[in-house]
C-alpha cells in the first residue's frame, strides 16, 4: 500500500502518524498476548504453569534468577528549615544538605533524633 506523503497536508500527516502509532501499540499488545499464550502452552507441555517457571507475577532478573526484594532505608537526616525534607544518607546528597555543609554545619546537627 503506497501512500503519497508529498501530497498530504501537515494535519493529514500528523493524523496519519497518530494512527500509525496507535496501530503499532495495538500490534505490540497482540504480539505480547500471543507470546504469553505460546509460552503458557510450552510450559504446560512439561507440566508447569508459566507462573511456576517465572516465580509468579514477576521479580525475575535475566538468567532466571529471582531478584532480591528492595529495602527502604529510614531517613537519617532532616532539613532544619523544612523537616519534611529528609535524606537516608545514601545516594546523591540533596541540595539542602550540601548547602548546610557549605554553611559550616556538621552532619550530626542534621541527624534525626530518636527520642525514647
Amino acid at each position: 500500500m503506497a501512500v503519497d506523503l508529498s501530497s498530504m497536508s501537515r494535519n493529514q500527516l500528523e493524523k496519519l502518524r497518530d494512527d500509525v502509532d496507535n496501530a503499532i501499540e495495538k500490534a505490540k499488545e497482540k504480539d505480547r498476548a500471543d507470546a504469553k499464550s505460546a509460552a503458557e502452552k510450552a510450559a504446560a507441555q512439561f507440566g508447569f504453569s508459566l507462573d511456576d517457571l517465572t516465580g509468579g507475577s514477576g521479580g525475575m532478573r535475566r538468567g532466571g534468577k529471582k531478584s532480591a526484594p528492595k529495602t527502604v532505608s529510614p531517613p537519617k537526616y532532616a532539613n532544619p528549615a523544612d523537616p519534611s525534607e529528609t535524606w537516608t544518607g545514601k545516594g546523591r546528597q540533596p541540595k539542602w544538605y550540601r548547602q548546610a555543609m557549605d554553611d559550616g554545619m556538621k552532619p550530626e546537627q542534621l541527624e534525626i533524633r530518636k527520642d525514647t
